[in-house]
């Protein structure tokens, strides 16, 4: 009885801002125990018994983060699956089981959010083997989490009767119900009725899709279209755009976990978190004597309860009290922490403002390796770029913009019109505006090297790619 991991990296993660941001959201930061979520979540399932390997939905803008996350876990996926546009989980992962479908007509799917954090992984492993039982049987199973508090950032589920057939509890569902006030939440887990919802699933791939299209057939239809309309790319399949902009957007658990009478739910005592908000990072992490959570170079003096998070300079605090403190390089979060939820309101306002910061770092990570701005005013911009060993940039030419590129360690090689050179430290070369130019790492250290641009526009959609070894279309930036 396999069963086929399917991993949704879909998620923005807006409520991590500023270190969470949507170009690079928070499953692939080391936000716990110098793995990310995204590198954990594989972690779990690569000794989870009959796993296969795993199916992963992400945004196409997030495709080499989650193709890197899985090198790094030393795993390779059956598929990844590029969405045009979010349209939630329950199209994902009709996509995913027409996937794996077609390797196995009996397939039965765990469904797992990238960004989740479990603690206990053998409670995790044997609460999977128990809903697989159900699976097999037609069953759509979810994973409650047992309560340990009235929490009021969660959806519950309520069960219903336990399965008669089975000697460890599992339980039909009675209903879902959404995230309650305080009174409702300690009703809640005082009756010991109500769990919390998951978001993590288990079902066959035939009978997911099955009862989806009972449903919302238009679902069904269009994710069909999009998967026999998608187009390979590399290491990625593309769905089709056009037929997945028809699918209607729903969630799994409104688009048929409320509506079947198939849903059972197994209890998951496993030490979880969604790590949704900073205060939960709080929660998670290791507190000093002053139950401070510190991360970077911190010093807290007369502090108690706070989670400060600093990122390339010192973060010093004086007489705070439960609260949240985090730097990075272009922006500072600061929140008592039972407020850490209110984040959203500060990133509603940068994006009615239309800035930057809720979308990108400073520093922006490309396939190939990262840059960051040093410095940016009226006809000039610096830059650190760095490119990773065997890194290579686009052929691509610019029409409004000179470059000089600085050395500073490691080996370049350059390509300038027709011309082929090699840089090491302290070498430098120029890129006048419209010449044909690429940047390559052939070394075994990093690449670092300073750029500097100067023109009338120095926007990154002055680029015009002629070749790229990463199959990125010419609108894709750098």
């Amino acid at each position: 009885m396999a069963v086929v991991p399917v991993i949704l990296s879909g998620g923005s993660g807006t409520r991590l801002w500023p270190l969470s941001r949507k170009s690079y959201p928070k499953q692939y930061l080391k936000l716990v125990d110098g793995k990310t979520l995204f590198e954990n979540t594989l972690e779990r399932i690569k000794t989870l018994p009959n796993a296969v390997e795993p199916i992963l939905v992400c945004n196409q803008d997030h495709r080499f983060l989650s193709a890197e996350q899985v090198r790094n876990a030393d795993m390779t996926a059956a598929a990844i699956i590029l969405e045009p546009f979010g349209r939630n989980t329950a199209p994902a992962v009709a996509c995913a089981a027409l996937e794996a479908l077609k390797r196995d007509e009996q397939a039965i799917l765990l469904v797992l959010p990238a960004d989740h954090l479990i603690q206990d992984v053998d409670a995790f492993h044997q609460a999977v083997a128990l809903g697989a039982t159900q699976a097999v049987d037609g069953k759509l199973v979810t994973f409650g989490i047992v309560p340990t508090k009235p929490e009021t950032g969660y959806g519950y589920i309520k069960r219903g009767d336990a399965l008669a057939d089975t000697d460890t509890p599992v339980f039909k569902v009675d209903r879902f119900v959404e995230k309650p006030q305080r009174e409702t939440a300690e009703a809640y887990l005082n009756s010991g009725d109500y769990y919390w919802n998951s978001g993590m699933f288990l079902f066959r791939a035939d009978r997911y899709l099955e009862i989806l299209n009972k449903f919302t057939p238009e679902m069904v239809s269009a994710c069909q279209k999009a998967m026999d309309d998608a187009q390979q790319d590399l290491d990625f399949l593309r769905l089709d755009e056009h037929a997945f902009a028809a699918c209607p957007s729903d969630s799994i658990d409104y688009a048929v976990m409320e509506k079947t009478d198939s849903g059972v739910v197994v209890p998951l005592s496993a030490n979880w978190n969604d790590i949704g908000a900073w205060s939960a990072l709080w929660e998670v992490g290791d507190q000093d004597d002053d139950g401070n959570v510190t991360k970077g170079d911190v010093i807290a003096k007369d502090s108690r309860g706070c989670y400060i998070h600093g990122s390339d300079r010192l973060v010093a605090t004086v007489g705070l009290q439960d609260h949240i403190v985090v730097d990075t390089a272009d922006a500072i979060f600061i929140a008592p922490r039972d407020r850490a939820q209110d984040v959203k309101m500060v990133v509603k306002e940068l994006e009615t403002l239309q800035r930057s910061e809720p979308l990108h770092h400073s520093r922006v990570y490309r396939p190939w390796g990262s840059y960051e701005t040093l410095a940016l005013d009226d006809r000039f911009q610096v830059k650190r770029i760095v490119v990773n060993p065997g890194g290579v940039l686009s052929l691509q030419k610019h029409h409004h913009r000179a470059e000089h590129w600085i050395v500073v360690s490691g080996t370049a090689i350059v390509t300038r019109g027709e011309d082929e050179l090699m840089l090491t430290e302290d070498q430098s070369t120029y890129i006048p505006l419209g010449t044909v130019h690429r940047l390559e790492n052939p070394g075994k250290i990093p690449l670092t090297l300073i750029e500097v641009q100067t023109g009338s526009y120095l926007g990154e959609d002055d680029i015009v790619r002629l070749d790229d070894q990463y199959g990125r279309a010419p609108a894709d930036k750098k």
